[in-house]
């Protein structure tokens, strides 16, 4: 498309936007008026629910108020940089380093738009965050857990939880069109999440649906669940369906992820055990994974990460015992050269 039509094309947008009542900002726009609209014409009908949540909450609680009267133009690198340190000191390095991004795609969107020439958030560094130190269970501790939670109605969950690494919200989103328990097969599609006080179903994290094969204790336990869901419809007079959640509330609606972690806690507590979360759980069914030697790729898509790198750096934690395991086995190696020579 010729340069002259290209603009031509863009003022007919613009005008267009003008004519619904669509405030449309310039060159002079301030970000208090740039990053409302960008909320809403650029993240909300491109990206997660809660993406556009977590986005609109940093620029509710600091883009706005720390800089939203600075216009897009004016904004440089020594605004960014004050930015940055304001948040860390208000709230912490992590959250500056999310408000920081958030800004820095905002800002993308503006030097696409062309109503900036630059992106001042791209010339500053985020703040250095430690990494968090993850101690999933280990295998003893994880089967405690599994003893005391045994008669909870969620017992097949934490089972999925801990032996298939599931998302929280993905155990909850499972329906039972997606389990093959003759093939001993699930297919993850959905998850469950809740944004604003409101229950939705969304698609997973990667956007994708995977097949999981079914582990025989996570077969056992999803069988006796279904039985008992069964029996609970049979006494109401309903017949139990194939769309229906694996996991509901007594009324049948799907299960508010907060509660899923309430029961968690307090399984844990009962049983004496060290306060994890519930997501850790997933961590330590990928160092378990790791530990008996799967392929960090065959691990990667049971976890249904998007990126390899994530399941090397952020989930590959090799227990102590799995580390004197490897060294004892060397020196049976290096004893057995020495003995021959």
């Amino acid at each position: 498309m010729p340069a002259w039509a290209e603009c031509d094309a863009k003022r007919r947008e613009l005008l267009a936007k003008v004519d619904q009542g669509v405030p449309v900002p310039t060159r002079s726009a301030k970000l208090a008026e740039w990053l409302p609209f960008w909320l809403e014409y650029f993240i909300k009908p491109n990206r997660k629910r809660t993406t556009y949540s977590k986005y609109a909450m940093h620029v509710r609680l600091y883009l706005v108020p720390l800089l939203g009267s600075k216009t897009l133009e004016a904004l440089g690198p020594r605004h960014v940089r004050t930015f940055v340190a304001e948040v860390s000191r208000r709230a912490s390095p992590a959250t500056a380093k999310e408000a920081h991004r958030v800004l820095r795609t905002a800002l993308t969107s503006a030097c696409r738009e062309e109503l900036v020439t630059r992106n001042a958030a791209s010339l500053v560094e985020a703040p250095k965050v430690p990494r968090r130190e993850l101690t999933p269970w280990t295998l003893d501790e994880t089967l405690t857990f599994l003893e005391h939670a045994r008669r909870d109605p969620l017992y097949a969950a934490f089972v999925l939880a801990v032996a298939m690494g599931l998302r929280r919200g993905e155990i909850l989103g499972l329906r039972w069109s997606d389990v093959d328990l003759e093939h001993r097969v699930l297919r993850v599609s959905k998850q469950v999440q809740r944004v604003g006080g409101e229950l939705y179903e969304d698609t997973t994290k990667s956007g994708r649906a995977r097949p999981v094969p079914l582990p025989l204790i996570c077969l056992a336990a999803l069988r006796w669940h279904r039985m008992r869901q069964t029996e609970a419809a049979r006494l109401t007079g309903v017949e139990l369906s194939p769309s229906a959640y694996v996991f509901t509330t007594r009324t049948g609606r799907p299960i508010d992820p907060q509660n899923i972690n309430r029961s968690f806690f307090r399984i844990a507590t009962a049983a004496g055990l060290r306060r994890i979360r519930l997501h850790d759980a997933r961590h330590g069914c990928a160092t378990l994974l790791t530990a008996a030697g799967v392929a960090p790729r065959i691990v990667m898509e049971i976890l249904g990460h998007s990126q390899i790198s994530i399941t090397m750096d952020v989930y590959t934690h090799v227990t102590s015992d799995t580390q004197r395991e490897a060294i004892s086995h060397m020196d049976r190696l290096l004893r057995r050269r020495i003995d021959r020579e």
